[in-house]
């Protein structure tokens, strides 16, 4: 999906890691969340309370989720899942572009 219709945007974006990774938080009318950001090159660590369904738009980054066996390649077109209640790192190779979808009720 290219686009989204009928959502709610908030404006203020949410800021990561002195500005080198942002996001900005997609509403919709069923009650669903996405964000939509940029990373820029660097190695982050996040911890999740929700399941994140990360689509990586364009770019290519390393991801470590937590428990799992090493790391994984992943390029603009792919999609990796995180557990809620977990931690993942990135090690982001070139400038990302991404949209996190949050699944409250998995």
């Amino acid at each position: 999906m290219s686009q989204f219709t009928d959502v709610t945007v908030i404006k203020e974006a949410s800021i990561y890691f002195d500005g080198k990774v942002t996001s900005r938080t997609v509403l919709f009318a069923d009650g669903s969340r996405k964000t939509l950001g940029i990373m820029m090159p660097g190695e982050y660590q996040f911890n999740t309370d929700e399941k994140e369904i990360m689509e990586i738009i364009s770019g290519e980054l390393d991801v470590l989720i937590a428990d799992s066996e090493g790391w994984k390649v992943i390029k603009g077109g792919d999609v990796f899942e995180v557990p809620a209640r977990s931690q993942f790192s990135l090690n982001v190779k070139s400038l990302t572009d991404y949209c996190c979808s949050y699944i409250i009720n998995d």
